[in-house]
């Protein structure tokens, strides 16, 4: 996957992310970060372009490095308690 496209995949899910989990708790997208505030703490999910990876760092289960084969998003309904469905175009 090029640099490009990551950025572009990343970029979507992210947003993605802050319209999905926002509706339920506080989240914010600033850039390349989305940070989160639920009653357990402050997760962060952030691109990290050099490994064409999305990074979480969770108060539950620590930190975790995802490509996008992974199942990121199966990890935050989780943890968040709330439902999340995301299909890369």
């Amino acid at each position: 996957m090029s640099e490009q496209a990551f950025e572009t995949m990343a970029d979507r899910l992210l947003e993605h992310l802050e319209e999905a989990i926002g509706a339920h708790v506080d989240a914010e997208r600033q850039g390349g970060v989305l940070t989160v505030q639920a009653g357990a703490g402050t997760w962060v999910v952030n691109k990290h372009a050099s490994t064409r990876q999305i990074w979480l760092s969770s108060p539950k289960s620590g930190a975790h490095h995802y490509g996008f084969e992974a199942d990121l998003l199966a990890t935050l309904a989780a943890e968040l308690d709330v439902a999340l469905e995301w299909t890369p175009e």
